[in-house]
């Protein structure tokens, strides 16, 4: 019985995250909500918000090709390690 209700309190933890794991939007996240990101750290998020302030809104998630330092191989990779949390709206 124990283990059952502990095996309960573990679903229920884990369903607590990822029911409030939000989608950040690329045209209104800070460069600290984008390093919360796998595979975001510091200079990429620079990169990302300062593409952003110099060229204006990103129209897909794709176009974050176009930052200096992201590549297809690397946008890849990001959005396989932060399935569903990127969006631009």
């Amino acid at each position: 019985m124990k283990f059952l209700n502990m095996a309960l309190a573990l679903v229920l933890m884990l369903f607590s995250v990822v029911t409030f794991a939000q989608a950040i939007n690329l045209n209104t996240a800070t460069a600290k909500e984008l390093e919360s990101l796998k595979g975001i750290g510091p200079a990429r998020a620079s990169a990302i918000v300062k593409y952003r302030e110099e060229h204006g809104l990103f129209e897909s998630v794709d176009d974050l090709t176009k930052v200096p330092g992201i590549k297809d191989k690397a946008l890849e990779k990001l959005l396989a390690d932060n399935k569903g949390m990127l969006t631009v709206e």
